[in-house]
């Protein structure tokens, strides 16, 4: 039977999506990689600490309002949308001026408090546990295809008017998400004394152990993107282009009819590294739902862990831009699986707590991991190679804490799909 309130959350989605891709397009060519890499990292350094501030602040704040104010998701997806539209359309004529910096981040701050609502509204439209894993991976999935669909007509209007046109593109894209966004449903208030059941709950499973390696996963995502974006944008690169690289290289010089040191070349290789992250989001979206099916999820996410160090160590090892976009796929196939693998874990451990609020919770912890994460090559200045070295052992540690916290036995590496099809549903 076809839930229709999942569908129209999927198209709100996908609306949502592709105007993110389109606002990706728009700021590739804009003043933050055309301006001097050292002014570029002071304000980008300031406006990445603005844009924790407010989760900090609101954190504790959004899970308990989405949960106790009847239609408190559907109203947040909404404003954000609108919010996202609003902003959009200050940007359009903020492209070439610094005002540009602190109107992105602000789009930024809302990005990312729709990732809060989103993924906190899944649990009322899904009720049953069964269907919220899989519908979490086809959210995903779809998130995937529109913002690679996005692109395209993000870049026949960078094309034809330049970044503004793609802007408004965009603004359209969120003003139809906003409008797609009253279709969702409402949701019941939830009781103020969940919270102690709540607490409870997380603390009397393996949710919060979990937490932390999924949020080193997600600070990678972040760490990995500004690091990719200072590398590839300067006026020189600190990533060895040999082998397939620098072919790679050569032919994107010769047809901009420029140098690898040309303001366009690193748009072009930044842009590549950032489709191998969406790539490695899709297919760690398709894989991590069979799976499940095959062993534990904490099997799953100690695994994205262990991959994650191997190939960053290989990236550093042997440099290049073919070892760049390598890391950059096994980033986003490993932070997929690890944040759907966690997702599972507190539908299946919390069984006590209000999911909508623990969700929202701790989306907003993994949101502030991104953000930190990004800090680092923002604030100081990584080469590439040292970066990579810097993930694999973050990774390696990572995985060293979380499997000391409690190790799955062998026994809990394999469950059977017959035994979950048959486990009691809750009400």
């Amino acid at each position: 039977m076809v839930n229709t309130s999942f569908l129209r959350l999927v198209r709100v989605h996908a609306l949502a999506a592709a105007g993110d891709a389109m606002i990706t397009i728009a700021l590739a060519g804009s003043l933050f990689f055309s301006i001097d890499p050292s002014a570029a990292r002071v304000r980008v350094t300031l406006y990445l600490l603005l844009t924790m501030a407010p989760f900090a602040v609101v954190g504790p704040l959004i899970g308990p309002a989405l949960d106790r104010f009847r239609g408190g998701r559907r109203t947040m997806i909404l404003g954000i949308n609108a919010g996202r539209a609003l902003v959009a359309l200050f940007m359009i004529s903020s492209v070439d001026s610094l005002l540009l910096f602190p109107i992105a981040f602000a789009m930024l701050v809302l990005q990312k408090s729709y990732g809060v609502a989103k993924v906190s509204i899944v649990p009322v439209i899904l009720q049953n546990e069964q269907q919220f894993v899989g519908g979490n991976a086809r959210l995903a999935i779809v998130g995937s295809v529109c913002g690679i669909i996005g692109v395209i007509p993000g870049l026949l209007a960078n094309w034809l008017g330049g970044p503004s046109w793609t802007v408004g593109l965009a603004m359209v894209a969120y003003a139809l998400a906003a409008l797609a966004s009253l279709s969702l449903p409402l949701q019941p208030a939830a009781p103020a004394s969940a919270q102690q059941e709540e607490s409870s709950a997380v603390r009397g499973s393996g949710i919060g152990r979990a937490a932390s390696a999924t949020g080193t996963l997600r600070a990678t995502v972040g760490f990995m993107t500004f690091l990719a974006a200072f590398a590839f944008r300067g006026g020189a690169d600190d990533v060895d282009l040999s082998g397939v690289g620098r072919a790679f290289g050569a032919g994107v010089r010769h047809a901009l009819q420029g140098d690898v040191a040309s303001a366009a070349s690193p748009v072009w290789k930044l842009g590549i590294v950032a489709a191998a992250t969406v790539i490695g989001f899709f297919a760690g979206s398709l894989l991590s739902p069979e799976l499940r099916n095959r062993i534990r999820e904490e099997v799953i996410i100690a695994s994205a862990l262990l991959a994650l160090s191997v190939v960053a160590l290989l990236a550093a090892w042997g440099g290049g831009f073919g070892s760049t976009l390598l890391l950059a796929l096994a980033v986003g196939i490993t932070a997929s699986a690890g944040k759907l693998s966690f997702d599972s874990i507190v539908q299946r451990d919390g069984e006590d707590a209000n999911h909508g609020r623990l969700f929202a919770a701790f989306e907003t912890r993994f949101q502030i991991a991104w953000v930190v994460g990004a800090l680092i090559p923002v604030a100081v200045a990584i080469p590439a190679r040292a970066g990579f070295f810097i993930m694999a052992v973050v990774a390696a540690l990572s995985l060293a804490l979380f499997w000391l916290r409690g190790a799955p036995s062998a026994g809990d590496r394999f469950e059977p799909t017959t035994a979950r099809e048959h486990q009691p549903q809750r009400a």
